[in-house]
């Protein structure tokens, strides 16, 4: 018997490695799940949104580089896809979703649960296509994974639940679609100019990003040669920061002071993979050099003066036989000797000092300290990013994943889940906000259902903390920011899933011990200060003049109490002392 189309997607699936999918069933992709369910070779995992089950899918290609693939029903539920597929496109993860349609006689008449996903897809997308004839397979289907894996972003394939059940048009089989390894490497021309310049500067700065991953090697080669110190983006953290003696930290608004100075008194900036968007961060005066190997990327954020299309290990190992040596080491030793002094005034932060609530720097430190050396590290947007850049140190089998571009709230439980569910033994933690995890929390049941033992850290500070620090920089009442939250704990405990919760710091190193002890999924729920802010390295007159504006509107309003509050944080000394 010949086999049908949902058939064939799920032998393609197999032999491209695809050993799971994400997603909630519905009546149009019947088919396909009955035809997962029968050939057994790939694990269903049931999420309760299909936005977390693509954030989900997300994580797991975080994880892996490989292709994770998530599915969904028509109209509504496909829908709920778009804001977890922007993330794994802005992240250049290889997503594949199927997104089931309704009955392709009724495309066009307004019929029940009507939407045209290939075209509300194609933003956030690589490649989006309806599969409107059997023939189109599985020539569409093999387009679509290629092209995310290739191209490294989402490929969406749009399927009505008729075309389904159609049979499956005969083709030989193809070579499994996987990702190919091209080395590209600039040309000499190129590489001899990048020399010139880097040998006229007297103090080169490398900026490095997520395009260094598996350079580490080459990356340091060339900084020890440059005598040239380190600093990293976000998203390069976790590539480049371990056994770095070159290390000055990171810049940017999550950064702190030595990586904006070291950047700020450079003569030269060489960014190493970096799509860094912060544009009041780049140095106005330097020479500036750019290698990333999508050419397109070159001069986005800031003006340069020589861009090289390469990959970024390859293109180190090209350009350091070329450049000159015995380089004065001035510029190197003053920025790892500013980061020293800045890591001790950051690490001064992150203690017990006796008083309620927790700080959150405390939580964050600890956290490290007790991690394994092989744990990935998931965070929410908003503060518990600011926390991970600055507390958690990286080793080069840590991982840190996260919606660093697209910058979404919610994403730590789901990428958590995504990443879990490639290693249950490994352990795994989500560094959660109170607001992320409230606004997907449905999700916790996913936890149990698909045996994922996951734990859960929820910074809880009663408020959108990181909408709080913009509104003070803006001169802005704080207002609408509060929440009114549940004990996690107990709402953890309800689904099954361990509960612990700290509002004591003397309590917290226990908490966490046996949190990361325990053989099943567990929620600690700690409630961290609300006015523990941070700000960026660089305050602006601008950021000054509004945070006066707000402690002015603050106490004219009757809530004078909330600068007390915040009278002993590092924020409060960086601009009123």
């Amino acid at each position: 018997m010949a086999e049908n189309v949902a058939e064939l997607f799920v032998h393609t699936l197999r032999a491209a490695g695809v050993t799971r999918v994400w997603g909630l069933p519905g009546d149009s992709l019947n088919a396909f799940t009955d035809a997962l369910r029968r050939n057994g070779g790939i694990e269903w995992l049931h999420m309760r949104h299909e936005e977390a089950a693509a954030f989900a899918a997300a994580g797991e290609a975080e994880a892996t580089g490989e292709l994770a693939v998530v599915a969904g029903s028509c109209g509504p539920g496909n829908l709920h896809f778009i804001n977890g597929l922007f993330d794994a496109q802005r992240s250049r993860v290889p997503v594949l979703a199927i997104a089931s349609h309704i009955p392709s006689a009724e495309i066009g008449s307004g019929y029940f649960q009507e939407t045209h996903p290939q075209e509300l897809f194609r933003e956030c997308s690589v490649y989006s296509e309806l599969v409107g004839d059997p023939a189109q397979l599985p020539w569409v289907l093999e387009i679509a994974m290629r092209t995310a894996v290739e191209k490294r972003g989402v490929a969406v394939v749009v399927v009505p639940g008729d075309v389904f059940f159609a049979e499956a048009p005969a083709r030989r089989a193809t070579a499994p679609i996987r990702a190919t390894r091209p080395v590209v490497v600039p040309s000499e021309a190129e590489l001899s100019r990048a020399a010139a310049l880097l040998d006229d500067a007297k103090k080169v700065t490398i900026l490095a990003g997520a395009g260094v991953a598996g350079s580490h090697d080459e990356v340091l080669a060339l900084a020890e040669r440059l005598q040239a110190p380190i600093v990293h983006a976000f998203r390069g953290k976790e590539h480049i920061e371990y056994d770095n003696p070159y290390d000055v930290g990171m810049t940017g608004l999550l950064g702190f002071a030595s990586g904006y100075r070291a950047i700020e008194k450079s003569d030269a900036l060489l960014i190493l993979g970096s799509d860094f968007p912060y544009r009041q961060f780049y140095p106005e005066k330097a020479t500036i050099l750019q290698v990333d190997i999508r050419g397109e990327q070159l001069g986005r954020r800031t003006p340069i003066d020589l861009g090289l299309v390469g990959d970024v290990g390859a293109t180190a190992s090209a350009l350091l036989p070329l450049l000159r040596t015995q380089r004065d080491g001035h510029h190197l030793r003053d920025a790892v000797d500013h980061y020293a002094k800045t890591r001790r005034e950051l690490d001064g932060l992150a203690n017990d000092d006796g008083k309620e609530p927790i700080h959150p720097q405390y939580v964050a430190r600890l956290l490290d300290e007790l991690a394994a050396d092989d744990a990935v590290f998931t965070a929410d947007v908003g503060t518990p990013v600011i926390w991970a850049a600055r507390y958690l140190r990286m080793t080069e089998r840590r991982r840190l994943i996260g919606s660093f571009t697209h910058g979404s709230m919610a994403n730590a439980l789901p990428h958590a889940l995504g990443a879990q569910a490639v290693d249950r033994d490994r352990q795994v933690i989500a560094l959660a906000g109170d607001g992320g995890l409230s606004m997907l929390m449905g999700d916790l049941i996913s936890i149990g259902q698909n045996d994922l033992p996951v734990n859960i850290v929820v910074f809880n500070n009663s408020s959108l903390g990181f909408v709080e620090v913009e509104m003070k920089a803006a001169g802005i009442v704080n207002f609408g920011t509060g929440l009114e939250n549940p004990n996690f704990a107990a709402v953890a405990e309800a689904v099954g899933i361990t509960g612990i919760r700290v509002e004591r710091a003397a309590d917290l190193e226990g908490a966490l011990r046996r949190a990361l002890a325990e053989p099943g999924p567990v929620l600690l729920d700690v409630v961290v200060a609300r006015e523990e802010l941070s700000i960026p390295p660089a305050v602006t007159t601008a950021q000054a003049k509004g945070f006066t504006l707000w402690a002015l509107r603050t106490v004219l309003s009757g809530r004078g109490d909330e600068l007390l509050d915040l009278a002993d944080t590092n924020l409060w000394r960086r601009l009123f002392h």
